[in-house]
């Protein structure tokens, strides 16, 4: 599985975040990618919805708490990435 990576959208930054995005789509990015491989190595035939929660609650852990309560990632896109756990997990 190619590293999940977070991309925050400009437009709907403030100019704060907008000046800070790289560092914080870098952030962001890892500490998915590091939830990605905790989970991936743990999983023991969850079904995706739980994958996807628990993707969500690894990675929010792993942020700083401002960053984590804001955190808001795209569902969908959220949930491909723990459907790949899954796949790779049951193949």
């Amino acid at each position: 599985m190619s590293e999940p990576h977070i991309t925050l959208d400009p437009d709907g930054l403030s100019p704060v975040e907008q000046k800070l995005r790289g560092p914080l789509q870098e952030q962001l990015s890892s500490a998915l990618q590091a939830a990605t491989h905790k989970i991936s190595e743990r999983y023991a035939g969850e079904p995706v919805d739980e994958v996807e929660r628990m993707l969500l609650e690894q990675t929010r852990a792993g942020l700083h708490p401002d960053i984590a309560a804001a955190f808001a990632p795209d569902h969908h896109e959220l949930r491909r990435v723990a459907q790949t756990i899954v796949d790779r997990s049951s193949g």
